[in-house]
C-alpha cells in the first residue's frame, strides 16, 4: 500500500504529492525524508509506515546528508530512539548503528555478485568498508580481505561483525583513510572492492596501485551515463581493461551510482 492511498484521508490533497514513497529499512528502523510542509503530519506517516511494515519498531527522519570523513547523516526520532539494530543479508548479520558509521541496504545485489565470484586464497583490499558489508561475504568465501576505514566507531562493528560472522581469522581491519593506504600498505592484492563514497574519486588511483597485474578491480562511483561513458574510454587509455560498467542504482535525476569492473594491465607504480 502507498503512504498516500493510506494519508489520503489525513493530509490535505494539495499536499498529497510532497508524501514520500520511498524509505530505507536497515534490521528494525526505517530512514525517511520528510519535507518541512509535511512536519504536522509526520507522526502519522511513521505510524503508517509501521503498519505497513510490522518487523519496523523505530523510525528515523533524515535531517542531514551524509556529511564528513566518517559519511554519517543526522537524524531525528519520529517513533522510538534507537540508531543501533541488527540487519541481515543473505545469511550475514550485522551489527548497524546510524549514529555512529554509515551503512546502506541499496548495494545487496552487488555485494552478492561480488561475494560470488571470489576464489579462496585471494587477497582482497576493501576500502571504505564500513561495518563490513563487502569484506565479510569476500572472507566467507575464503579470501584474505585487508578492509580499510577511517572511521573508529565503524571499525569497532566491523570487527564485531567478522567475529559475529566466524571470519575474524580472514579480516584484517585498518583504521585509517583509504587514499594513504596505498603510500603505508605493502600488498600486492589481487582484488579490490572500492565503493567509493561520493566525491572522493582521487583515492582511485592510489588503491589501484595496490592491484597486482591482472588483478581485478570493482570500482563503485557516480556519474550521468555520458560520463560513466567517458570514464570507461579514459580507464582504457589508462592501462585497464574494462570487463563490465553497469547502472546499479539512482540517487538523483540525472546522477547514477555505476561499477566498474576493471583489470590492471600493468604492473603496479609502472606510472602511465
Amino acid at each position: 500500500m502507498l503512504l498516500t492511498k493510506a494519508l489520503q484521508e489525513i493530509i490535505p490533497d494539495p499536499l498529497h504529492p510532497l508524501v514520500p514513497e520511498r524509505f530505507e529499512v536497515i534490521g528494525d528502523i526505517a530512514i525517511i525524508s520528510i519535507p518541512d510542509e509535511l512536519f504536522p503530519y509526520q507522526q502519522a506517516i511513521a505510524s503508517s509506515l509501521i503498519e505497513q511494515r510490522h518487523t519496523i519498531t523505530t523510525v528515523l527522519k533524515r535531517v542531514s546528508k551524509r556529511s564528513g570523513a566518517c559519511r554519517v547523516a543526522e537524524f531525528e526520532p519520529i517513533i522510538g530512539t534507537k540508531t543501533r539494530t541488527i540487519y541481515r543479508e543473505f545469511g550475514f548479520k550485522y551489527q548497524v548503528d546510524l549514529s555512529k558509521a554509515f551503512f546502506t541496504s541499496r548495494l545487496v545485489g552487488e555485494r552478492r555478485r561480488i561475494a560470488s565470484i571470489i576464489r579462496p586464497g585471494e587477497v582482497v583490499l576493501v576500502p571504505f568498508a564500513g561495518v563490513g558489508p563487502f569484506a565479510i561475504p569476500v572472507a566467507a568465501r575464503g579470501a584474505q580481505v585487508i578492509a580499510v576505514e577511517i572511521n573508529p566507531e565503524a571499525c569497532l562493528l566491523l570487527r564485531e561483525n567478522a567475529i559475529m560472522n566466524r571470519v575474524e581469522d580472514r579480516v584484517a581491519v585498518i583504521c585509517s583513510d583509504a587514499a594513504m593506504a596505498g603510500r603505508m600498505l605493502r600488498i600486492r592484492a589481487d582484488r579490490a572492492v572500492l565503493p567509493t563514497p561520493y566525491g572522493y574519486e582521487e583515492a582511485f588511483r592510489p588503491l589501484a596501485e595496490m592491484v597486482k597485474a591482472g588483478g581485478v578491480i570493482h570500482y563503485y562511483t557516480f556519474d550521468n551515463q555520458k560520463g560513466a561513458q567517458e570514464r570507461a574510454r579514459n580507464f582504457r587509455d589508462s592501462g585497464f581493461l574494462v570487463e563490465r560498467l553497469h547502472r546499479c542504482g539512482n540517487v538523483a535525476p540525472s546522477v547514477s551510482r555505476w561499477v566498474f569492473d576493471l583489470i590492471s594491465e600493468k604492473e603496479p607504480g609502472s606510472g602511465n
